[in-house]
């Protein structure tokens, strides 16, 4: 099993699924635009050859270059979990006439439009929505789906460049400040929680699910820089809060057709109990969420994803044993990290159900929140019984206090 793996060296997860493909036996070419050995060693061992690329915007030529350096060898796969790179792989894979998702089909996960179009005409609940390319193309659309709205790139990941309106004076506010932004999509704002639905899936098949809450909202971690962000991954998939989203999600995948390798959908749950479709993307989720999910069922879905995208199969057992929940630090104060304050306490009253710590070293410089998503560092704590995740995840919220100065 040969298989070409785009950018094998970032984002931080990327070394990660090479290891998981190396481990079940496949033969990794990576090609990525960083030297080799800047790559971390999950990838460099993983790897069985590594082409480096001046550059990725120029997908033709990168396209000659890799079909240059392959000739002679078959291939068998192209992945990738990079956004940016999706249309890349699509390309490479019809090129090689490979199985995965063709450039049509990366359109739909990368439009948000065309998703929630084709999500939408299968008779599932979306947001009302619209596509803008203008100022008054924009207001159009507002006009349809009133207030509060989201304005938001088509082709966007995270909560970059995402706004909330509720009066006419904010969404004015936020057409300038996307005025850089090429195409926009203008819609209906949910009021609920906000969860995710992921999967991995094989020839159509679902082999792995998750359902992941996300505390607080995306939207709000993003403009409040002294919160911490919390993603519970929850034990029991099918109990009556996460199991309207499961519903939607099967739902979702046979909308989209979607046959093989790991998913990340986005929902909200309203008051009322109604899972509204949010967004979905033809990859796995960011913010070291994989991670989390491994400690909820003490499995690696790095090596998991690989033998399904490989050879069809889920070997381990993705039973959840806990609820897992992960949280970020951001540091408090400028410059060098000087103390993380109350961890020692904390680690005394939780610390058999602590499963990870991973903070931004006492000395080294605190990190920017707004480009890194982790932040300063990441712990990840799990209890069988949610009440108790969640009262332990609060307490490293409240309790824990990264210094800086």
């Amino acid at each position: 099993m040969n298989v070409v793996y785009l950018s094998p060296g970032f984002p931080a997860e990327m070394p990660l699924f090479v290891r998981g493909l190396s481990q079940v036996g496949a033969a990794v070419y990576g090609v990525g635009d960083q030297p080799e050995e800047a790559l971390a060693v999950e990838a460099r061992e993983g790897l069985t050859d590594y082409l480096q690329v001046a550059s990725f915007d120029d997908e033709p030529a990168v396209v000659a270059e890799i079909r240059r350096w392959l000739r002679g060898k078959s291939i068998d796969r192209v992945e990738c979990m990079w956004e940016r790179l999706m249309y890349l792989a699509a390309t490479l894979r019809e090129t090689f006439s490979v199985p995965g998702m063709s450039r049509s089909q990366t359109a739909i996960v990368r439009d948000k439009e065309s998703m929630k179009q084709a999500v939408e005409d299968a008779g599932l609940r979306v947001p009302r929505h619209g596509r803008a390319r203008t100022v008054n193309e924009a207001r159009e659309v507002l006009e349809r789906v009133g207030f509060p709205a989201i304005v938001k790139p088509i082709d966007g990941a995270g909560s970059v460049d995402t706004f909330r309106c509720n009066d006419q004076e904010e969404f004015e506010s936020a057409l300038q400040k996307t005025r850089h932004v090429e195409e926009l999509s203008v819609e209906e704002f949910i009021e609920g929680e906000e969860l995710t639905y992921d999967t991995v899936c094989a020839e159509g098949e679902v082999l792995f699910e998750n359902v992941s809450w996300y505390r607080p909202k995306p939207m709000v971690l993003a403009q409040s820089p002294w919160i911490s962000m919390q993603n519970i991954v929850l034990r029991d998939i099918h109990d009556e809060f996460p199991r309207p989203g499961v519903e939607l999600g099967h739902g979702v995948l046979r909308a989209l057709g979607f046959t093989t390798g790991f998913t990340h959908m986005e929902w909200f749950r309203t008051d009322a109990g109604e899972a509204v479709f949010g967004e979905i993307g033809g990859r796995p989720p960011g913010a070291r969420l994989v991670h989390a999910m491994n400690y909820a069922a003490d499995i690696d879905l790095f090596r998991g994803w690989a033998e399904a995208t490989c050879y069809g199969r889920f070997s381990q057992d993705g039973t959840k044993r806990y609820n897992a929940a992960m949280i970020f630090k951001r540091a408090q104060g400028d410059g060098v990290v000087r103390e993380h304050r109350g961890l020692d306490e904390l680690l005394r009253r939780y610390g058999s159900h602590v499963a990870s710590v991973e903070l931004t070293p006492i000395g080294q410089p605190r990190r920017d929140w707004r480009k890194v998503v982790v932040g300063d560092g990441w712990i990840v704590v799990r209890h069988p019984e949610l009440a108790h995740c969640l009262e332990i995840s609060e307490a490293f919220v409240n309790d824990l206090l990264v210094v800086a100065d």
